[in-house]
C-alpha cells in the first residue's frame, strides 16, 4: 500500500509504517477498500489475506471483493453486504468464497466503515477469517440431524403403530420401571413396580416420587442418585440403595437412571429402573457361607487323608510294581491339588466376609522374590525363569500372602505357555512403589476376557477348554495386593503372551546386600 493513498503528513510516517507492519504480521486476513473510488476497490491487503485467498497482492489490488464469490452471485450474504455498504454501516456475515485454485472456503467477514472529518465514509476495513472447518462441521451436523430426525420420525410412526405390542413388552419386564418429569413426579409406572412394592396406580401416577406410600420413598440414597449424580452423569448405572419399607420390609435395590432429552411432548424425562436384588444378594451370602463352611469341613478329613498318605509313603517299599507306584504318586498329586482348592476357597471366603487378616512386617522384597523363584525353578525344571532388576528397599507386607501371589502368577505363566520354555520377571522402583511384572510368551488373553479375568470363578472360554481350574487364583491375588495398598493388572494380546504386574508401597528402610 502506498502512503499517498491516504492523506498522511510527514510526521505521521513512523506511526503509519508501524501500523502497516502490525497489519502485515496479523494472522487474520485484512483488506481496505476505497469508497471514494468507483466500485469500492481493494487498495490494501495483508499477507494473511493473500494466504487466505491464494491470490497475490498484485492480483487483488483494484478489484471489488465480489469476484471471490465466483459464480455464486445469489448468496443472501452478498445482498446484506451491499445494503450495509450503501448505508455506510458495519456488518458481520459469513459468505462462500473461492480461492485462486478454485477451492471453496467459508469466509467470516467483519466490515467496518472509516469516516473522514466530515463524517463521510471514505474507506471500509474488512477483517476476514477462514471458518471452513466449522461450517463444514455445522453442515454435517445439520445433515446428520436431519437424517436422525427422519429416522426418529419414521421410528415414531412405527412405534405408534405397535404401541400395544411395546406396552406389552414394558409390562413384562421383570424390573420396576418409572418415568419421571424434571420435578420427579411419576408420569408412568409398569405393573411389576406396582406388584413388587405393593402400591396402586391411583396412588402413584402424578405423585412426587418421594411422597409415594406416605413418604416411604423419601430415601436418602435415592435423593443422592436423582439430585446429585444424575444431573452430572448420564446415565447412572448399578447404584445400590437399601431401605426398610414399613409394609414390605427391607429391600436392597439396584437402580439405573437415564435422562431422556428429546424435543416435543416427551422433553426432559427421567427413566428409573428399579431391580429388587434382595433375594439375589441373600443367595450370594448363603453361597459364600456354604463355601466357607464346606471348605472348613473338608479341610479336617483332607488333613487326615494326607497324614495317612504320608505314613503309607514311608511304609511302602520300592518293590511295588511301576503301575502301583504311578497310582500312588498320582494320588499324592490329587491330594495336593485338593488342598490348594480348599485353601483358595477359604481365602476367598475370608475376603468376601472381610476377614482377610494381614500380618505386615518389613520385608526384603529382593530376597523374597529370589526365594520364590528358586522354589519355582525346582518345581518347574523344564522352564527357564529369568529375573531382571533389583529394588534394594523393603516393602511392608504379609510374607505368606505375597508369596502366594508370586507363586500364583509364576505358575499361571508357566501353565498357560505350554509350548514355551521361559518366563521373565522384572522388578523396578516406580515413584514410591515397587513394581513386579511376570511375563509369559504363551496364549495371551483377549480384550473381552481381560475385563473380567480378576472376577471370582471367571475363566476365559478358550482356556476353560484346555486347562483345569476354578478361576479364583487371580481374584485372590488381586484382593491381596489391594489389601496391601497396591494394584494388580494385566497387559496382553492374543497369541503374544501376557504380562501380569502389581505394585506395592515401598517402606522407608533400605536393604544392604552383602
Amino acid at each position: 500500500m502506498k502512503t499517498d493513498q491516504f492523506p498522511i503528513n510527514g510526521n505521521e510516517h513512523a506511526s503509519f509504517n508501524l501500523l502497516k507492519s502490525a497489519l502485515d504480521s496479523s494472522i487474520t486476513g485484512i483488506i481496505i477498500t476505497d469508497n471514494n473510488l468507483p466500485d469500492n476497490p481493494i487498495i490494501y491487503c495483508n499477507k494473511a489475506f493473500e494466504k487466505l485467498s491464494g491470490y497475490h497482492r498484485s492480483e487483488l489490488i483494484g478489484r471489488n471483493c465480489r469476484f471471490l464469490q465466483g459464480r455464486e452471485r445469489d448468496q443472501k450474504a452478498r445482498k446484506d453486504l451491499r445494503e450495509a455498504i450503501s448505508k455506510g454501516e458495519s456488518i458481520v456475515t459469513e459468505i462462500r468464497n473461492y480461492k485462486r485454485n478454485g477451492e471453496l472456503f467459508w469466509n467470516e467477514l467483519h466490515i467496518s466503515p472509516i469516516k473522514d472529518d466530515a463524517g463521510i465514509v471514505s474507506h471500509f476495513v474488512g477483517v476476514q477469517n477462514d471458518v471452513t472447518r466449522r461450517k463444514n462441521a455445522e453442515e454435517n451436523l445439520i445433515f446428520e440431524r436431519n437424517a436422525v430426525e427422519q429416522k426418529v420420525k419414521a421410528r415414531t410412526e412405527e412405534l405408534k403403530a405397535n404401541q400395544e405390542y411395546l406396552d406389552g413388552i414394558v409390562q413384562t419386564v421383570r424390573q420396576g420401571l418409572l418415568v419421571l418429569d424434571p420435578q420427579l413426579n411419576v408420569i408412568s409406572a409398569n405393573d411389576f413396580f406396582f406388584r413388587t412394592f405393593k402400591v396402586e396406580n391411583r396412588d402413584t401416577i402424578g405423585k412426587k416420587l418421594y411422597k409415594l406410600g406416605n413418604g416411604q420413598w423419601d430415601i436418602v440414597g435415592l435423593k443422592v442418585l436423582l439430585e446429585q449424580l444424575l444431573p452430572t452423569n448420564n446415565p447412572v448405572l448399578d447404584f445400590e440403595v437399601e431401605h426398610d419399607f414399613p409394609h414390605i420390609g427391607k429391600k436392597l435395590m439396584l437402580l439405573n437412571a437415564h435422562r431422556i432429552e428429546l424435543n416435543g411432548k416427551y422433553k426432559d424425562r427421567i427413566l428409573l429402573a428399579i431391580e429388587d436384588i434382595t433375594e439375589y444378594r441373600a443367595a450370594e451370602v448363603r453361597k459364600d457361607e456354604f463355601l466357607s463352611v464346606s471348605s472348613h469341613e473338608l479341610k479336617t478329613p483332607l488333613t487326615t487323608i494326607k497324614g495317612y498318605y504320608q505314613t503309607l509313603n514311608k511304609l511302602i517299599g520300592k518293590d511295588l510294581s511301576p503301575k502301583a507306584l504311578n497310582i500312588f504318586e498320582k494320588t499324592g498329586q490329587q491330594i495336593e491339588r485338593l488342598q490348594r482348592i480348599i485353601s483358595d476357597l477359604l481365602d476367598m471366603s475370608r475376603i468376601e466376609t472381610g476377614n482377610l487378616e494381614l500380618h505386615k512386617e518389613s520385608l526384603d522384597f529382593d530376597q523374597l522374590i529370589s526365594e520364590v523363584v528358586t522354589e519355582s525353578r525346582n518345581l518347574f525344571p523344564s522352564h527357564q525363569i529369568l529375573v531382571q532388576g533389583k529394588l534394594g528397599k523393603t516393602v511392608l507386607g504379609d510374607e505368606s500372602q505375597l508369596v502366594q501371589v508370586l507363586h500364583n502368577l509364576i505358575s499361571n505363566a508357566i501353565k498357560y505357555s505350554p509350548n514355551e520354555q521361559k518366563i521373565s520377571i522384572h522388578l523396578s522402583e516406580v515413584s514410591n512403589f515397587a513394581k513386579l511384572s511376570v511375563t509369559d510368551y504363551g496364549l495371551g488373553i483377549a480384550m473381552e476376557d481381560q475385563k473380567r479375568i480378576f472376577d471370582r470363578f471367571y475363566r476365559a472360554s478358550d482356556i476353560q477348554k484346555h486347562f483345569p481350574g476354578m478361576g479364583v487364583g487371580l481374584y485372590i491375588s488381586e484382593q491381596i495386593i489391594l489389601h496391601h495398598g497396591g494394584t494388580l493388572w494385566v497387559d496382553s494380546e492374543p497369541g503374544k503372551g501376557a504380562t501380569f504386574s502389581f505394585t506395592l508401597p515401598i517402606a522407608t528402610r533400605k536393604v544392604n546386600h552383602e
